[in-house]
C-alpha cells in the first residue's frame, strides 16, 4: 500500500512551510497569489488529499468519536467515560460508547469495526484484544488512542499508568508493615495490567530478598465472584497470608466483604482501585489510586492533538498515582512484626504520607 502523502510532503515540494500548506488548504487569508497557486499546484502533483476530519474539528464542526471499553458497569470505565464525554462536549463533539465485555475479549475487533464503518473522527480504546494488528489499516485513515493498557502488535498513541511500579509500591508498602507471606489476586493474565501488576509484586519482594512463593498467586479472577472464591482458597491453605495485593477493583469486590463477612479483618490489604465505601469501612481500605477522570481527559486530548497531525510520533502519556494509606495496609501480622510496634499507627500513616510523595517514578510525565 502506498504512504500517504503528507501535508509536509506538499510543503517541501511547494518551499513552504506545512502552515502555510494548512492555510491555503482551509481557504485562510494573508496567502499571495503566487504562494497559493504553488501549493495548489504541488497538491495537484502529489495527488494530496487534506484530512477533512481534523478541518472540521479545527473550525468547530460538530463531530463524533468512539469509545471503547470494558464494561459501563464498571465504576472505573464510567467514570473514565463521563471525563472523555465531558472534553468532547468542549469541542462540540458527540461520543458514541460501546462495550466488550471482560469474559469475550475476541468482540474487541467487531465493537471497533462497528464504530469504524460509521465513520468516526477518532478512536479510544480500552484494549481488551492479545492483537491489535487488525487496527494497522485503520490507523492510516482514524486515528486511534488506547487507554489504561498499551495495545499489543501495533505503535500507537496511549494514555496509562505505570502499573509495574504501582504492583511494587503496593507491594513494598505491605513489606514495610512486617508482612512476609502476601498474596496477589489478580485478573487473567492475558491482561497486560495483571502481568504488569504481578511484575511489581515480584519484583518488590526480591528487591526485599524475600523468596517468592507461587501458592500464594491467584490469578484469573474475571468478576468479584471469582475473586471471593480464589481468596477463599488462599485463607483456607496451610500457610495463609498475612497480607493481600488486590490488582483490580473487581478482586477488591471480592476480597474485602469476605474477609469482612468471615471476622478475618486482620488480614492487611492494599487495593490497586478505590471503591465506593472503601474510605468507610473499619478499617478502611488502603489503596493505589490513579484518577479514571484525569486518564479519560488524557486521552480524549491527546485524540484531539492527533486529528490535527496525523504524522507526529505516536506518545505514550503516564498519569500520576499515589498510594492512599487508611487503615487496612499498614496492619501488622500476627505478633505485631514490622515497625508498627516501634511508631504509633499516625506515626506510620504519616510517615507513609511522606513517602508516597517522594517516591520516584510516581509523578505524571510523558515518555516517547
Amino acid at each position: 500500500m502506498p504512504e500517504r502523502v503528507t501535508l509536509r510532503d506538499v510543503a517541501v515540494l511547494a518551499d513552504v512551510s506545512a502552515k502555510t500548506v494548512s492555510r491555503v488548504v482551509n481557504g485562510a487569508d494573508h496567502v499571495t497569489p503566487t504562494t497559493r497557486a504553488r501549493v495548489q499546484q504541488a497538491i495537484t502533483e502529489l495527488g494530496f488529499q487534506p484530512n477533512l476530519v481534523a478541518r472540521s474539528l479545527r473550525v468547530g464542526r460538530a463531530d463524533v468519536i468512539g469509545l471503547v471499553v470494558e464494561s459501563l458497569a464498571d465504576p472505573f470505565f464510567a467514570r473514565l467515560t463521563s471525563s472523555v464525554e465531558q472534553a468532547a462536549h468542549e469541542r462540540g463533539l458527540a461520543v458514541m460508547v460501546s462495550s466488550v465485555g471482560n469474559q469475550v475479549p475476541e468482540r474487541e475487533s467487531l465493537v471497533v469495526e462497528s464504530l469504524l464503518v460509521r465513520q468516526v473522527a477518532g478512536l479510544i480504546v480500552a484494549p481488551m484484544a492479545q492483537d491489535h494488528g487488525y487496527l494497522a489499516g485503520a490507523r492510516q485513515r482514524t486515528p486511534v488512542v488506547f487507554v489504561d493498557r498499551l495495545p499489543e502488535g501495533i505503535v500507537s498513541d496511549a494514555v496509562l499508568v505505570d502499573d509495574l511500579a504501582a504492583g511494587e509500591m503496593a507491594t513494598g508498602h505491605l513489606i514495610d508493615h512486617g508482612h512476609r507471606r502476601i498474596a496477589f489476586l489478580g485478573s487473567e493474565l492475558r491482561n497486560p495490567t495483571t502481568r504488569l501488576r504481578l511484575a511489581g509484586y515480584r519484583r518488590a519482594l526480591a528487591r526485599h530478598g524475600l523468596d517468592a512463593d507461587e501458592s500464594l498467586v491467584a490469578v484469573g479472577a474475571g468478576s468479584a465472584g471469582e475473586a471471593r472464591s480464589a481468596a477463599e482458597q488462599l485463607l483456607g491453605g496451610e500457610r495463609p497470608p498475612t497480607a493481600v495485593f488486590s490488582s483490580n477493583m473487581r478482586c477488591s469486590l471480592g476480597l474485602v466483604p469476605l474477609l469482612h463477612s468471615s471476622g478475618r479483618t486482620d488480614v492487611a490489604v492494599v487495593s490497586f482501585d478505590d471503591f465506593p465505601m472503601a474510605d468507610s469501612l473499619v478499617p478502611a481500605v488502603t489503596v493505589i489510586d490513579h484518577d479514571p477522570e484525569v486518564i479519560g481527559r488524557a486521552a480524549a486530548e491527546r485524540l484531539f492533538r492527533r486529528l490535527e497531525d496525523l504524522d507526529a510520533a505516536a506518545e505514550t502519556v503516564i498519569v500520576p498515582f499515589r498510594l492512599v494509606p487508611r487503615g487496612s495496609g499498614e496492619l501488622s501480622p500476627p505478633g505485631g512484626t514490622g515497625r508498627d510496634r516501634e511508631l504509633g499507627q499516625d506515626e506510620v500513616l504519616a510517615t507513609d504520607r511522606e513517602q508516597d510523595m517522594a517516591h520516584h517514578g510516581v509523578e505524571g510525565g510523558r515518555r516517547p
